[in-house]
């Protein structure tokens, strides 16, 4: 008597581990494109729109993070 065994790669413990680092990566990539674009939407607004805003010109990388990464304490 006679077994095949068959195992897909995503399965096991070591595809797991590295799909979610793939997804992890994906998504951190994904979050720094939005950052950047953020920011470029930020720096090109006039100085009276921002203070319209609220938002000092030297406060605008902030102001980016904070948008797309949320507080973070």
């Amino acid at each position: 008597m006679s077994f095949a065994t068959y195992t897909r790669a995503a399965e096991t413990g070591l595809g797991l581990e590295f799909g979610a680092a793939l997804h992890h990566l994906m998504q951190r990539l994904s979050d720094y494109r939005m950052y950047r674009k953020t920011l470029n939407e930020l720096r090109s607004l006039d100085n009276k729109t921002l203070a319209d805003l609220g938002i000092p010109r030297c406060s605008l990388r902030a102001e980016a993070i904070r948008a797309v990464y949320g507080m973070r304490d």
